[in-house]
């Protein structure tokens, strides 16, 4: 198949490669020329475990290609993915700008049948304003479809290629026969495709996350109560994860959900409820929740130095999850900017998020060359990303390298009885306080 692809961030980049995969030509398109050049240069623009190799071979062998002519870049597509930002609005509901700008432009363009799919997390009745905006200009008969991805920042490759499920909305069983065909080498295991109706399809994706947020934001309720019950919130967890209804994913407490997926995604189901006169109290009290618990760590610190004023804190992990340098909602972004307005001295460290938090912020802080560095002189250390490198240190070379041995973990990354052995401090989410 001809695939086009609108737009190269996070999805459409791996969905453009995933695509070019299993032997179809993708050219993907994108107004950002810059961007483009980098990507036909054989430069990867985002990082994502996997991504890499794929996109370098097929790039190679002249199965995906990148331009930043619309016209172009359609030219005799079978399918068109747009897969364009649709970020907060003021309000915090979606702003579908870029995708209807984009289908304005395609109705003039089209020159056969085509399914023009909507890739994009959008709300309800997004779908029926594309097809409108198209049909203004169209010549030819055309499809729009709904094909919510859900792709997990870290794992994005095996999602796309191994997906537990893929949901489309269509009403058009032509469109739907193009579909199949187009998934039939990603669902050969037996994993569905699930055909419905493209306003619950729409509505899949976002009730997806928003449980998923919830489910979060449930289990650092629980780790918020156990600290005040003096009950540990991993033995709850452990408690109930292993019953079947619950399961054991997502159940681990910290500093709260952030990225580019979960906080807008929540905002947004409940601007579209508003928008329906339904009040969804429960996204709201979600909402509320996860934004308090990013600064969790916050005050415990403040109790344990007397005052945070000219101390110097390492921060470890600036990125919102490991294996992803994606910093949007990140809850370390939260803490940095309170920490910097408190007059804190901030020593940081993550392996892939640096860059992009250096150009949000700037050199307001000392930005470390490998973990132990950012630890020189710390007062405490704080741990916002739970990275696989962060788990097993050097505990003599954190002690040594610190002012006090006392380390604020907002992941949950170490054994209490150990921490007490070697003689730390060690506050964590939902689990007893070792003082020493």
């Amino acid at each position: 198949m001809k695939i086009a692809v609108v737009g190269t961030g996070y999805v459409g980049l791996v969905t453009g490669t995933c695509f070019a995969e299993t032997g179809n030509h993708v050219s993907c398109i994108d107004i950002d020329a810059d961007k483009i050049k980098k990507l036909n240069a054989g430069t990867i623009t985002i990082y994502e475990p996997g991504l890499e190799p794929l996109f370098q071979r097929n790039l190679h062998q002249q199965r995906l290609s990148f331009t930043t002519d619309l016209a172009q870049g359609i030219k005799g597509a079978d399918i068109i993915f747009l897969a364009l930002p649709t970020p907060p609005g003021e309000d915090g509901s979606a702003d579908l700008q870029y995708i209807l700008k984009v289908a304005s432009e395609l109705g003039g363009l089209l020159d056969h049948y085509t399914v023009v799919v909507d890739k994009s997390t959008v709300p309800v009745g997004t779908a029926e304003k594309v097809n409108r905006v198209i049909a203004e200009k169209a010549k030819v008969p055309f499809d729009v479809v709904s094909n919510p991805e859900f792709l997990r920042e870290g794992v994005a490759v095996d999602d796309f290629m191994k997906p537990d499920r893929v949901v489309i909305g269509s009403a058009s069983s032509q469109a739907e026969a193009v579909m199949r065909q187009l998934y039939a080498p990603f669902v050969r295991q037996g994993n569905p495709i699930i055909f419905m109706d493209v306003k619950s399809a729409e509505l899949t994706k976002y009730a997806a996350n928003a449980f998923l947020a919830t489910k979060i934001t449930f289990m650092n309720e629980i780790a918020n109560l156990c600290s005040l019950l003096g009950a540990d919130v991993d033995a709850v967890r452990q408690g109930i994860g292993t019953d079947t209804r619950i399961g054991k994913r997502f159940l681990f407490a910290g500093i709260g959900y952030g990225g580019s997926c979960f906080p807008k995604d929540v905002q947004a189901l409940s601007k579209s409820a508003q928008a329906v006169a339904y009040e969804f109290d429960l996204l709201k009290a979600v909402m509320k929740v996860n934004d308090q618990q990013k600064e969790k760590l916050i005050e415990p610190i403040e109790t344990f130095l007397g005052s945070l004023k000219g101390k110097t804190i390492a921060i470890w992990g600036l990125a919102f999850k490991p294996y992803t340098d994606d910093i949007r909602e990140a809850p370390a972004l939260a803490n940095i900017q309170l920490l910097l307005e408190k007059g804190v001295n901030l020593r940081v460290y993550d392996p892939e998020a640096m860059n992009n938090v250096r150009e949000l912020i700037g050199d307001r802080m000392y930005y470390a060359e490998n973990q132990y560095d950012a630890l020189e002189d710390a007062d405490v250390l704080m741990i916002m990303t739970e990275w696989p490198v962060f788990r097993t240190p050097d505990f003599s070379i954190v002690a040594s390298k610190m002012k006090n041995k006392a380390i604020f973990d907002g992941r949950n990354l170490y054994d209490l009885a150990q921490m007490k052995k070697l003689g730390f401090t060690y506050h964590s989410i939902g689990r007893e306080f070792i003082e020493n």
